[in-house]
């Protein structure tokens, strides 16, 4: 069973993190000790029947704290798939045609790395109605140009490769060199990028639930702080109410810059040693 574990410690450690937060989003219904939108005794601390005591309305934290890794975890993953799929696309495109593909594209990232990301964000979310959809289109509409300048770099290098000059001389079509051949050589890349962008589309969607733009009448980590913090959570001293998502934010988004980091480095090295040992056995 070990050998189909990850051989880095930390990408153990950041996997079990995201283990741990899918269980909780998978069977909220069934972990929960209650309804998180039942009202009840408000500003219980921390005892047996509340685990972390209770908000303003009697609503347990905890079981608040469960739902709300859905939202959280729903609104990270698709954002990743979107600016993934978009970047890597695009990325991919202007790396291998270059010219007048390149120069396009190019340019319109250029333009989208001049908006400030958050401030579009947060006028986005404000102007559109408040739904899982909209939010998700707030936080991807620029956050794939990372993606896209570290996929086109990758690509640009490849492209010169005696393989793929032999595909070309050959007459294979570009779309299919693109596929079979570049695609999974990028794949390292793409892979660490899609798990560091669920951690910043995570952080942004807390950030906009803060401000109260978070999708309505639904529990996330991001709203859990709005609350505690607009109805004087904060000025009163209910740690309970505050530390908890502050805690579970932060340990989501080190599980998926551990796995997307120190997993996509390790694949990245592996790669290289077996094409460097390719190039001296040749």
């Amino acid at each position: 069973m070990s050998r189909f574990l990850p051989k880095n410690k930390f990408v153990r450690f950041g996997m079990g993190i995201l283990i741990i937060c899918a269980v909780l989003a998978i069977f909220a219904p069934q972990i929960a000790p209650y309804d998180p939108y039942a009202f009840g005794t408000p500003y219980l601390r921390p005892c047996k029947a509340h685990w972390l005591g209770t908000n303003d309305i009697g609503q347990d934290i905890l079981s608040e704290l469960i739902y709300g890794t859905r939202v959280s975890l729903i609104i990270g993953i698709i954002c990743s798939i979107v600016v993934t799929v978009i970047g890597t696309s695009l990325g991919m495109l202007a790396g291998y045609y270059r010219g007048l593909t390149d120069r396009v594209i190019t340019s319109l990232t250029h333009v989208a790395m001049c908006i400030p990301s958050l401030p579009l964000a947060i006028i986005l979310a404000a102007y559109l109605n408040a739904s899982i959809i909209n939010l998700i289109i707030a936080i991807s509409i620029t956050a794939w140009t990372g993606t896209l300048r570290i996929v086109r770099s990758r690509v640009f290098q490849m492209r010169e490769l005696p393989f793929i000059k032999i595909e070309q001389a050959l007459g294979v079509r570009g779309w299919l060199i693109l596929f079979k051949h570049i695609l999974p050589n990028v794949l390292d890349i793409v892979l660490m990028r899609s798990a560091l962008s669920v951690a910043g589309a995570m952080l942004t969607e807390a950030g906009l639930s803060f401000l109260g733009l978070g999708v309505y009448k639904q529990k996330s980590w991001g709203g859990i702080l709005h609350y505690a913090f607009f109805r004087n959570g904060v000025v009163n001293g209910y740690w309970w109410w505050i530390l908890p998502p502050i805690i579970m934010i932060s340990l989501t988004v080190l599980g998926f810059v551990l796995v997307g980091y120190y997993g996509g480095t390790t694949r990245a090295y592996a790669s290289s040693m077996s094409t460097a040992g390719g190039q001296s056995s040749a």
